[in-house]
């Protein structure tokens, strides 16, 4: 079970950061993911964080502002929203799974998902 927080309402230019706590079983042997999905869209990639937390990947519209992150300890992972736009308004889920590295960016590879914080960007 994934339980994500964080959301809010904010200004366009401001930051936020978002968490998702694991539960119920080992999540740190899984790469962990964000995606988004704005009223009306599909739902889309925004960043994943492999196991051992080396690695990351980010969709181009948030490379530079986001920054992933994870504490398997604590099995939370974390994303850190900067430089907020008006058109990163969305409900942010948070996924787990294993995921082969040319589809870490599809969302039918990720079998654990949380229930979504809504993230408001006014301008």
């Amino acid at each position: 079970q994934l339980q994500a927080s964080g959301g809010g309402l904010v200004q366009a230019g401001g930051s936020l950061r978002l968490s998702c706590v694991a539960s119920g079983r080992t999540f740190s042997r899984y790469a962990l993911a964000w995606f988004r999905q704005a009223p009306g869209k599909e739902r889309e990639f925004v960043s994943t964080i492999r196991v051992s937390g080396a690695t990351t990947y980010y969709a181009d519209s948030v490379k530079g502002r986001f920054t992933i992150s994870r504490d398997n300890a604590k099995n939370t992972v974390y994303l850190q929203i900067n430089s907020l736009e008006p058109e990163d308004t969305a409900v942010y889920y948070c996924a787990a799974g294993s995921p082969i590295l040319s589809a870490i960016r599809n969302r039918n590879m990720y079998n654990y998902w949380g229930q979504g914080t809504q993230v408001t960007v006014s301008s």
